[in-house]
């Protein structure tokens, strides 16, 4: 059994020995535990300063590419480096690494095939009040959204089975942390969360530059792949929240036609036309859309078969 430990990396050369510095090379149930960094374009010597203090791998980016784009070849490189299990930490020494046996521990246990690091977010000084319970409100909309029971779905410390990660696409460039939970609870993989500890930041975080974008950065992510996922309902529930109030309006003008007053309530009977108009379209894209997303589930079918005969079983999987 091997684990891989991954960073993603963007100018970490202050930090990231520090976080080395604290990774486990021996972790109870695993033969063989490397370390991985994906220097996402760093213009500093972060890749020296790694090699330096003993990672096993670097996949380096020419130009910066964002994190997601970081934590997605990760798991490629980690995949192609046979890996039965790999988990993800950030370079600013933010998650408690000797939590890692915990982490890993529910998947070993074949209880989960992600678990997810669960922070201590009301006793987390460096989180204003408002973060916190802003903290809380995203986690409880990503539940519902992927239909899981996530306590902590920004938390970037988590374990990924093999099988899990052939299965995981990030196409959202900002980060990876929400779509890969939407993704695993619509794809049926098993999700743990387990308690992890924090330490205090080497640095401010580079993700949350404002708690105004990071919002409406993960409100967009959220609303995007609830269409990706669960577009028949999406679009279909618009349709009728538009026929219906048409279908309201097209009874009122008949009401008063028959009534003989038809004449003064036209715009009623236009307003009805183009209501029940743009409903009517609209439920019709939810068909539509639902077909797209069965031809998206068969194509992921297939990319998940060509990673399996691609990467191939790990020696942990045969031992099994």
């Amino acid at each position: 059994m091997k684990l891989i430990i991954q960073i993603p990396c963007y100018n970490e050369a202050a930090t990231i020995g520090t976080v080395l510095h604290t990774l486990p090379r021996e972790v109870e149930g695993f033969d063989t535990v490397e370390w991985l960094i994906i220097d996402d374009g760093s213009t500093d010597n972060t890749a020296d300063v790694a090699r330096e203090h003993g990672v096993d791998h670097v996949v380096r980016f020419s130009v910066n590419r964002g994190l997601a784009s970081g934590f997605i070849a990760g798991l490629d490189a980690c995949l192609r480096l046979g890996a039965d299990v790999i988990v993800n930490t950030d370079a600013d020494n933010q998650y408690e690494s000797g939590d890692i046996p915990t982490l890993v521990a529910p998947i070993l246990a074949g209880e989960a095939e992600m678990v997810i690091g669960e922070r201590p977010i009301d006793s987390i000084k460096d989180f204003s009040p408002f973060k916190k319970r802003l903290q809380h409100v995203g986690s409880s909309v990503v539940r519902a959204v992927s239909h899981t029971d996530v306590a902590d779905a920004p938390s970037g410390f988590r374990a990924i089975a093999r099988q899990a990660a052939m299965q995981l696409n990030v196409h959202n460039p900002y980060t990876y942390t929400l779509e890969t939970i939407i993704q695993a609870g619509h794809k049926g993989i098993a999700i743990a969360n387990t308690p992890v500890r924090v330490n205090t930041d080497l640095r401010p975080s580079r993700l949350v530059k404002s708690i105004g974008s990071y919002v409406r950065r993960s409100l967009g992510t959220i609303l995007r792949f609830n269409v990706v996922y669960r577009p028949f309902p999406f679009f279909f529930w618009i349709g009728v929240l538009l026929f219906l109030p048409g279908v309201a309006l097209g009874v009122r003008f008949l009401f008063f036609y028959f009534a003989g007053a038809g004449d003064g309530h036209v715009q009623s009977l236009i307003l009805a036309s183009v209501l029940l108009g743009f409903g009517f379209h609209t439920m019709l894209v939810a068909f539509v859309a639902d077909l797209i997303a069965v031809n998206r589930r068969i194509s992921e079918d297939i990319q998940y078969r060509v990673r399996k005969l691609e990467y191939g079983d790990s020696p942990g999987d045969k031992k099994r």
